[in-house]
């Protein structure tokens, strides 16, 4: 199996938009396969495939305690949101962050799964807020962009400070 170096904020490719898949060949089952490796070594719940450098549109997420329920979504899309929820969030991405952030307390999503087939997922709490964030990769867009200003500069010259200490 491969693993991916995950990219930290403030690298600029977390800030663009991913492409669509249009055909779900070898190529992006590797994709799927580096990306579920990579989240579990992390170790995280959730990935998206611009943090490891690839703009297209697949998530890998799993929640459960065993690491025994993986789910990808590719080109996920949100078709309803319900209800408000607070939870601590913090991103792979975003090493050592965790900040509240309010989201949809549930989600309706449809997507393809790894084999291509369309699916209409049903989520709510951790699943709904972790398929959020993760689609928020795929736009563009990070926990952090949900919080002031100031906030963001602080955890930017933080991350910056920590990355020129390790090189």
């Amino acid at each position: 199996m491969t693993v991916s170096a995950i990219l930290h904020y403030p690298d600029a490719t977390l800030l663009k938009h991913s492409k669509p898949v249009k055909s779900i060949n070898d190529d992006i089952q590797a994709l799927i396969d580096t990306m579920f490796e990579t989240m579990y070594q992390a170790p995280g719940i959730g990935l998206a495939a611009p943090q490891i450098g690839t703009l297209l549109r697949v998530v890998v997420i799993d929640i459960s305690e065993n690491k025994d329920a993986p789910l990808c979504l590719i080109n996920p899309e949100i078709t309803h949101l319900e209800g408000e929820a607070d939870y601590e969030e913090g991103c792979l991405s975003v090493p050592g962050i965790y900040e509240t952030v309010t989201r949809a307390e549930r989600v309706s999503v449809i997507a393809q799964d790894r084999s291509g087939q369309s699916v209409k997922l049903e989520a709510d709490g951790l699943l709904a807020i972790c398929i959020q964030h993760e689609i928020d990769h795929l736009n563009g867009k990070l926990f952090v962009d949900y919080l002031s200003a100031m906030k963001r500069q602080r955890i930017r010259k933080k991350l910056l400070k920590q990355s020129r200490q390790t090189m």
